[in-house]
């Protein structure tokens, strides 16, 4: 009888999969690998196929520490942090998502504004990865509670200095990342 149920169950939720939640409720909801995956895809910017890994996820925690000051929004609740890795090891990303308690417009930012900070991570790509490494920055929200941030820079360490220029696949890395990760959370 029990492996009869069990069948049943397992052909039912085949045929009826469980709803996605509401997407207010997606960030804790979700399991952390749907949140951050392990392999994200993206496009270079000749158009050649890249893949962003993750090197590490980091616990939740206040906006405050997650973000830098100007890039706090109002009404942020909590705030969930990863950083990726290029599959050439040559660039980085760390990805922060904000959880506001209302809709989230924020802009799309380029150059180095104020984003997420960055996290590193021990023993690969993303060990020397911090605030003073990272060139370039996004911001990407909308009418939904997320806004999400990227901070990126050079998996070799190297420290941003003012005037320093930002290739373009560091850009799109930021970019790439930060509307990839929104939009599976809002969609």
């Amino acid at each position: 009888m029990y492996n009869l149920s069990v069948a049943l169950l397992s052909l039912l939720s085949a045929i009826w999969p469980s709803p996605e939640p509401p997407v207010p409720e997606r960030w804790h909801e979700w399991p952390v690998a749907k949140v951050f995956p392990g392999t994200v895809p993206g496009l270079s910017p000749s158009g050649a196929r890249v893949t962003y890994v993750l090197a590490g996820i980091a616990p939740e925690s206040s906006c405050e520490a997650a973000f830098q000051v100007a890039a706090v929004r109002p009404g942020c609740r909590t705030a969930l942090r990863a950083t990726y890795a290029d599959s050439t090891q040559t660039y980085v990303a760390t990805v922060g998502i904000a959880v506001l308690d209302g809709p989230g417009m924020g802009p799309y930012a380029a150059g180095r504004p104020a984003t997420v900070r960055p996290v590193a991570f021990p023993g690969g790509p993303a060990e020397r990865f911090g605030e003073r490494q990272y060139f370039t920055g996004v911001l990407i929200g909308s009418e939904h509670r997320y806004v999400v941030a990227a901070a990126a820079g050079y998996a070799d360490g190297r420290a941003y200095r003012p005037g320093c220029r930002t290739v373009p696949r560091l850009r799109d890395t930021a970019r790439q990342l930060a509307a990839t990760l929104h939009r599976a959370l809002t969609r």
